[in-house]
């Protein structure tokens, strides 16, 4: 299997992070100085995304499987116990690891596959959206978000703060997403799919969902009932789907949170 991509900075306890479809390890980079004072923060491209390859086109895109490709990459590097924090499809993943894996604790931040059945059309049209106007405009887009009007245009849906989005991150999410080859697949990977813990996940689990989230609707994909027992459930005020840059301090507090749970749990 291919090694995948990543960066790492800081000391302590290793903390891997792990970032939502489309998307690229640099989607951290608003929360990375903060949680470098505390962790050994390892950033990962997953498999198809940002510098990392696809899976070979024998394996299915699927959640488990990319939370295979992770946990030989944890393996590869004699990383043990992380702490693991992912988002949206990224959290998604981090549960699937943590079934494979033994993990310090998991902080999920909006994470995919909290639906009873299928990915609802709502989730597929609005990331398909997305990916299509990345794709297609994303020269006008690139240019509209030097501005704060357009950067409301461009990143409203998956930003609850986008005028407050340093143009420079966003316009490194429109490429994440315009460029990333292994989204088509990985879509019609987890389209059948959802999430419902079946072994038991002895990691301690927090979830944390975007006040102003308008990806996973409330009524449609966020059904925590699905996740491990005990998990801890909180709301980031103001924030979007991908919370990093609405609220950096806010994202920062909430992995160090989860992560002290470990300690006495």
């Amino acid at each position: 299997m291919s090694e995948l991509a990543f960066t790492r900075t800081g000391s302590g306890a290793p903390l891997v992070l792990l970032h939502g479809i489309g998307s690229l390890r640099q989607a951290w980079a608003p929360v990375v100085p903060a949680l470098a004072e505390r962790f050994e923060v390892i950033a990962v491209d997953l498999p198809g995304f940002g510098e990392s390859a696809p899976l070979p086109p024998y394996l299915t895109p699927t959640p488990a499987a990319l939370a295979n490709s992770v946990a030989a990459f944890l393996d590869r590097h004699d990383i043990t116990a992380p702490h693991v924090a992912g988002t949206s499809l990224g959290g998604w993943i981090a549960l699937e690891l943590a079934t494979l894996r033994r993990l310090a604790s998991l902080a999920l931040l909006s994470p995919a596959g909290l639906w009873p059945g299928r990915t609802p059309l709502f989730n597929r049209v609005s990331l398909r959206a997305i990916r299509w106007s990345a794709r297609h405009a994303g020269g006008l887009g690139s240019r509209l978000v030097s501005f704060r009007l357009g950067r409301a245009l461009v990143l409203g849906q998956i930003h609850g703060r986008p005028a407050r989005v340093d143009p420079e991150y966003a316009r490194m999410e429109i490429r994440g997403m315009g460029t990333c080859p292994g989204f088509e697949a990985t879509m019609k990977a987890a389209r059948p799919l959802h999430y419902r813990a079946q072994s038991p996940v002895d990691t301690p689990v927090s979830v944390a969902f975007g006040a102003r989230d308008r990806i996973l609707l409330a009524s449609l994909s966020r059904r925590v009932e699905q996740l491990p027992p005990g998990a801890h459930i909180a709301t980031l005020p103001g924030c979007g789907h991908v919370p990093m840059p609405d609220d950096p301090e806010a994202v920062a507090a909430f992995i160090v949170v989860a992560a002290a749970r470990a300690r006495v749990a």
